[in-house]
């Protein structure tokens, strides 16, 4: 992985990520395919939208289809038919959202298959074996994600194994290189802590002095935490990281949030949001959130927003879309999807533009502003 600062405004960042399969340029937002594709879309849409990077999880693949038989496919690239490049979660927050089928211990994390209910013990090394043959660009180590708020003692066990397997996780990824193995992937390590100023300084300094690792993410947040606390750990926490490897904020969030976090020194994010309020109806704009469901549309001629490029509001009408999430038409879903992960998408190159002409700050003022005239 090749990373370069390109610019600053304020404190948001502007940089330029090369893998071996794309160039990522940031701030930017990973749209979410976990079982390796973005739900009601392919590989042609994603590109269509100008995704360079999508996101898939290690738990779900290695469950079903398989991560050797996905191997067998060439990975996730020749598998999907996604060309640019994968970033894959390591389990560590399936262990949190699937709480009463995980146990973790000091050595890993035992999972009993949301499918089938058979057991499968994830360790720091196991997970890069699974991701090595998913081919994933970028992989994320196992991590201990807790629940907030929580415990002291819970937290600090959190970051103690957190630490504990990155070490083992980033000794044990050399070493495959060294037998070229995954000589093309990169490795990010994942800080924890919680909301405590002083664990987040703990995890992040630890995890950072370990230098081989290719970049650095914050993760257990956005798990139940009001955002303020969110954005204040976020900015506690930045200061602790890399300068010259990319920055990751895992698991969110709102085009809000995102704005904030960008802020705050955040190259990159990933959420369901845009996808999952899709499917339910909401939809993103610039003016702030459409639930297509009210019934006001039922004869509006507008697209979903005047100011919008997208496929869908090129082509469709909020009456049609209104008509069929009523219907409860599969188009539907494709359609709205499409829209709010161009929102997304384009949200981020427009913030690109604004840091790189270093007027962020009036940028950001103008995001809101649309909002409140709304």
């Amino acid at each position: 992985m090749k990373f370069t600062l390109d610019a600053r405004s304020s404190n948001a960042r502007a940089a330029t990520i090369v893998t071996a399969h794309s160039t990522i340029q940031t701030p930017v937002f990973m749209p979410v395919g976990t079982q390796g594709t973005v739900k009601t879309l392919d590989a042609n849409d994603m590109l269509d939208l100008g995704a360079k990077i999508i996101l898939g999880n290690t738990y779900h693949l290695y469950l079903r289809p398989g991560s050797a038989l996905i191997k067998e496919f060439g990975g996730l690239h020749g598998y999907s038919k996604f060309p640019n490049s994968f970033l894959t979660d390591s389990g560590g927050f399936q262990a949190f959202s699937l709480s009463d089928k995980s146990k973790p211990d000091e050595d890993g994390i035992m999972f009993a298959s949301h499918h089938d209910g058979s057991k499968h013990y994830f360790t720091p090394e196991g997970v890069l074996d699974t991701q090595y043959e998913l081919g994933s660009d970028i992989m994320m180590i196992l991590d201990d994600l807790v629940a907030l708020p929580n415990t002291d003692e819970r937290i600090e066990t959190s970051i103690k194994r957190t630490t504990a397997w990155a070490k083992r996780a980033i000794t044990y990824h050399k070493s495959q290189q060294e037998k070229g193995i995954g000589v093309n992937q990169n490795i990010f390590a994942i800080i924890q802590g919680g909301t405590s100023k002083k664990y987040r300084e703990i995890s992040a300094t630890q995890l950072c002095e370990l230098e081989d690792y290719d970049g650095f993410a914050i993760g257990g947040l956005s798990v139940g935490e009001p955002n303020a606390d969110m954005y204040e750990t976020v900015e506690w926490t930045t200061q602790f990281m890399p300068e010259n490897k990319p920055r990751y904020l895992m698991g969110v969030g709102t085009p809000e949030d995102l704005i904030e976090n960008i802020s705050r020194g955040v190259d990159m994010f990933d959420c369901v949001m845009p996808t999952r309020n899709a499917r339910n109806g909401t939809l993103f704009t610039s003016f702030g959130r459409v639930n297509i469901k009210n019934a006001k549309f039922k004869m509006d001629k507008d697209p979903i927003d005047l100011e919008c490029g997208c496929y869908t509001c090129k082509n469709f009408t909020r009456a049609y879309l209104a008509h069929l999430y009523r219907a409860g038409e599969m188009t539907f879903y494709r359609l709205a999807t499409i829209h709010n992960l161009h929102y997304y998408l384009n949200l981020m190159r427009e913030a690109r533009e604004a840091i790189l002409a270093d007027v962020w700050e009036d940028f950001k003022v103008k995001f809101y502003d649309k909002r409140k005239k709304a």
